[in-house]
Formats: structure tokens, sequence, C-alpha cells
């Protein structure tokens, strides 16, 4: 990230703030940058003090005013500064409390987030260290509640500047998760896979794609790479999806490899009816498409069922779209396939979504497994004798996986389990469970020759009404 990201694009008139917008009754001129600071910093507050989701924060159209107001290099400023402090947290954090003298006073969340802004870029992104410096000893400067503590930040993080290394290493240990969370990783994946799993998370995701045919092809065409899925995945690539070549034709579409799976489980889908329930954003229904099913897709929420046909009709894929409650859903004919990709709490989507910790607890997980259990439930009603469900979700915890369908097998002895089977799956053995489920980490597929590893944690089973 360069720092000319960081110069105020907000198309506002004037470069001036008057009055106590600031807590100050001077008039300041907005230096190049401090907007897009302060920015973050509010959204840092949102997400770890109030339990924001950022997508929501930093959508286009509808996300947060300040957001909103900045030009496209500063909104990419704060994303790449976001995304590094929520990644990060916990050793900036561990960074910041060594070179305090003492603990920030009681209720100087403010003060806080200020500096956690101020470090992610000194330690992570391409902005000079007395750029960030200057712009948050200015920030603190500009609130009443930090001026007297200006020199403190000017103090902390000059000094940060100076040892960053040496202070990195000291805190490389510090695991980058909500400790609520790593103790159920470790609870359930043991204690060196939950270390991984931390560690993995700390990387930004690769793009994949599903290809609609000759992946051989695409991943010469895109400087790709073939994976277990039949998919694609780019070299480090950062610019923009649709500027590729292929998009604008349909070719392809952005899919992690994980969530290619389960589609995949149903094996040969030609000429048979299927249903994606709650099918937006549509990459499993074009899927389903893309295997010959007769697919209905089900969704509830209007907004999304306008992205799922955008995303169908530059496929040039057709579905049957359908706007119900899932739980109220009941066609006239049964399905010969179902998928339930049910919404939960996306634990293993914090690779490009970071914030899923630090906006999420055990209870948001205990909620949604029991809306998943309700969905599930229903899901196997819409299935005829001999066809299948494939219930999955991107959630790393078993509450909402494993627990969710070994209480629904209990309860339903017309279904059984299908086994996935490791001959059948090169390259994606280890993520078969004992009982051939799949459950898929971040941790998962090493990096090698320029390609980033890991995939999203999913949880995937294929239930067969007998």
């Amino acid at each position: 990230m360069n720092e000319t990201s960081g110069k105020n694009n907000s198309g506002r008139k004037g470069a001036q703030r008057h009055g106590r917008g600031f807590g100050d009754a001077d008039t300041y001129d907005m230096k190049p940058g401090l907007e897009a600071r302060m920015t973050a910093a509010k959204l840092l507050a949102a997400v770890v003090d109030r339990k924001t989701p950022l997508d929501g924060m930093m959508d286009a159209q509808t996300g947060n005013a300040a957001y909103r107001a900045l030009g496209d290099a500063d909104r990419a400023l704060v994303r790449a500064i976001l995304h590094s402090a929520l990644r990060a947290l916990p050793r900036i954090d561990a960074i910041l409390d060594m070179l305090l003298d003492a603990p920030l006073p009681d209720g100087a969340r403010a003060l806080h987030h200020l500096m956690v802004v101020a470090a992610a870029q000194m330690l992570f992104l391409d902005v000079p260290d007395h750029s960030a410096v200057d712009l948050a000893v200015e920030q603190a400067n500009r609130d009443p509640r930090n001026r007297r503590f200006a020199k403190v930040v000017n103090a902390v993080l000059r000094r940060l500047g100076r040892e960053k290394q040496a202070l990195l290493q000291q805190v490389s240990s510090v695991v980058c998760m909500p400790h609520w969370f790593f103790s159920r990783l470790v609870k359930a994946y043991g204690q060196e896979q939950a270390e991984k799993m931390a560690a993995a998370q700390m990387v930004p995701a690769a793009i994949d794609l599903t290809v609609k045919s000759s992946p051989e092809l695409w991943a010469e065409k895109l400087n790709g790479k073939l994976l277990p899925t039949g998919g694609v995945r780019l070299a480090d690539f950062r610019g923009s999806i649709p500027s590729l070549e292929g998009f604008a034709e349909g070719e392809w579409w952005v899919q992690d490899a994980a969530a290619a799976i389960p589609v995949l489980m149903f094996g040969d889908l030609a000429g048979k009816r299927a249903a994606d329930l709650c099918a937006a954003p549509g990459g499993k229904t074009a899927q389903l498409v893309q295997h010959g099913a007769n697919v209905t897709a089900v969704e509830q929420s209007a907004s999304r069922i306008t992205r799922l046909k955008g995303n169908l009709d530059r496929l040039g894929y057709a579905a049957e779209i359908v706007q119900a409650n899932l739980l109220d859903y009941k066609p006239d004919e049964r399905f010969d396939a179902v998928l339930l990709d049910a919404p939960c709490s996306s634990t293993g989507t914090t690779r490009r979504h970071p914030d899923v910790l630090w906006t999420k607890g055990l209870a948001d997980i205990e909620k949604l497994a029991e809306v998943q259990e309700k969905l599930l439930r229903h899901a196997l009603t819409l299935v005829r004798p001999g066809g299948s469900v494939v219930f999955s979700n991107c959630s790393l915890d078993p509450l909402e996986g494993e627990a969710v369908v070994s209480r629904v097998l209990a309860d339903n002895p017309q279904f059984e389990r299908v086994a996935a089977l490791a001959q059948d799956w090169p390259g994606l053995e280890a993520a078969i469970t004992p009982l051939g489920e799949f459950r898929t980490t971040p941790a998962m597929l090493p990096a090698d020759d320029g390609f980033a590893g890991g995939l999203d944690g999913f949880y995937a089973c294929q239930l067969r009404r007998v």
C-alpha cells in the first residue's frame, strides 16, 4: 500500500473544518490522508467495541457515511489498515502495552484505536513511519479527549518505528485470535492444529476461481495453478477482478476452493432436479447448473436475489429463482439433490473477513447452530427417496457442523451419512474426517511457487434418503 493512497480524495469542497466538529473552535487545514486515518479509527472502534460487521460499514452505497465520503484510494487505504489491524490486533495491543509507561486510562478507547491504526500502518503496510506518526499526533490534537496525550502518542510511535523488528519478534508467539475462540479450536482440533489455523489466518486469502471448462487453459491464461477441486488459484493478484480475461464473457467466477466442495459431493447431477437453498450470491447455484442439474434457487432476501440474478446473467446460466422463507418453502415435487449452505458464524473466513472473530461470540455460534438445525430438518423433507442433501457452512466450530448433523441423524433413521472416500479426493485427503465428512481449515493446502496456501474453513456432509 503506497502512501499516495492516503491523499484526501474525498471529493468534498474545501479542505477545512470549522466549529467544533472535531472538538475545537479553531479552523484547521485537513492534512492529506488524515480523514482516512480518522475513518479507520472510527470503524475499528465500531468493530471491536460495538461488534459491528465491517462489510456493512464499507458498503459503497449503504455503508458508514465517513467511509462513503472518501475517494477510492482512501477507501482502499482504510480497508488495508483495518484488515491488517484486525488480523494482528492481539500482537499490536501487546506491543503498545510494552511501549507505554503506564496503561491508558479507563475510557480512553478512542486513543487506543488511534494508536492501533498508526501501529498497523507502521508494522504491516508500505506507509512511511513519519507519515503515520505525524497523522496520529494530528488526530490526537484534534480530539479534546486525546489532546493531552498527543506527546505520549508521538513518543510511543516514534519508539515503535525505531524498534519495530525487535518488537515484532518479541510478540511472535502471541496468538492473533480472541482467547475464547482459540480455546474452542484447541478443544476441537488440538493445540498444534489450532496454532496452525491461527497462523494461517494472518495471511490474506488467495483468489480462487471456478471455471466453466478447461481449467488447465484458464490456469495458463491467468497465470494461475490448478486446485484439487478443479478450480484455478491466482498468483498474488491485487488488480480489478472484472479486468481479467474471461470475466465479461462469463467463463469463470470467484469461489474459494473450499466453497466448491459441497456441490462436487453430489457426483453426477446431469438431468437431475436440484435445489440450492439460501442460494445468494449464486456461486453454488452456478456450479449446480454447470454440472447439468435443473436448478431451483431459493432465497429470502430481495436484494440478494438481485445479486444472484446478476451473477447468473453474467455467466449465461439460468435457474428457477424462488423468493421464500426457507422454512415455509414446500415445492410441489421433491428434489433429487438439495444443497443447504446454511447461514453461520463465518469463522472459517477470517483470512478475508478478519472482523468476524471480533464481532462474534460463543452465544452467536450457539444461536446459529439452532437455526441451522431447523433449516436442515426442513431441507430433509424436500428430497425424494434415493436423493441426497448436502449440508455445509463456513464455520470452524463443530457446534455448527458435526453436532448439528449428529442430532438430526439421530431423529431421522430414513437418512444415512454418505461417506466421502479419500481416494476420490486427491489433494484433499486431509480434509476428510473418519466419518467421511469434510472439514477444511485455513491451514490446509500449503503455499508453493509464489501461490498462497490455505482455503476457507468449511464443514460439509452428505445425507441420503434411503
